[in-house]
């Protein structure tokens, strides 16, 4: 059998898209990417190419592909599919070639996935949006909770900047270990282990709201029309940890 030749990266994005920059200079077409906490098995012939994170490298491809291209290949780095970077080099070598009319080749495997991971990577990060709540602490701090299958803290911190720009906010990732903070003027996202929570108390107005949001919301449930199958469709149960007014019944489903 021959070896199976594994190219590393350092992990972030700019490295990733450098490395593969350099892999098609050279004309190489490599078995897989990795990140460099890869562990690799007995088939495996790990190459490190010297690559930088050299930002410039995002405008280039821009020029290249255009935005619309670039996001595709920046929401499959965001997911948490094993061979997203191999899915990138493909989609990437493809659209340089087709253009914008990567977007109607789904006959091809690699752009079929890829644009399948970016849908799913967008349509999370658009449900989080509308499913996320910020809970006011003791010290008036806004503060939610995630833990979505998609490393999309950095979108939602955009989003939320606009949508709360005279607050304090706080969204932690728990799957991933890190932190979104908001001074009313910029966020800054950082491994939660560098910043330490002094209080998740919530304050008495936050506590009074959310009663009284759960009694309207069960006032204004009709029993008769209750329909568990179809709110499950637009709410799935992963999401409910996250909503106020459905805390309650997933203490009972558990």
């Amino acid at each position: 059998m021959k070896n199976q030749n594994i190219f590393i990266y350092n992990d972030t994005f700019t490295s990733l898209l450098n490395l593969v920059k350099i892999l098609m200079k050279k004309r190489i077409i490599p078995f897989n990417i990795k990140s460099t906490n890869y562990s690799p098995n007995l088939l495996d012939k790990i190459i490190n190419i010297e690559v930088t994170d050299d930002e410039s490298i995002i405008k280039e491809i821009i020029d290249k592909v255009g935005n619309k291209i670039f996001n595709t290949i920046y929401y499959i780095f965001l997911s948490n599919d094993e061979n997203k970077e191999i899915i990138i080099y493909y989609f990437l070598a493809h659209s340089l070639k087709y253009k914008n009319k990567i977007f109607y080749m789904r006959n091809l495997k690699s752009v079929n996935k890829a644009l399948q991971i970016s849908k799913y990577v967008s349509h999370e990060c658009h449900k989080f949006k509308g499913f996320l709540r910020f809970k006011e602490l003791e010290n008036k701090i806004l503060y939610a909770e995630i833990a979505p299958e998609s490393d999309i803290t950095f979108l939602l911190s955009k989003h939320f900047k606009e949508r709360l720009k005279n607050e304090y906010w706080i969204i932690k990732d728990t799957k991933r270990g890190i932190i979104s903070l908001y001074d009313k003027n910029n966020f800054y996202i950082t491994d939660d282990k560098n910043f330490t929570l002094l209080t998740t108390k919530l304050s008495n107005k936050e506590l009074t709201i959310e009663d009284m949001w759960k009694s309207f919301y069960k006032t204004i449930g009709i029993e008769e029309r209750k329909n568990d199958r179809c709110r499950m469709n637009f709410m799935p149960k992963k999401y409910w940890k996250y909503i106020i007014e459905m805390s309650d019944e997933l203490e009972k489903s558990n």
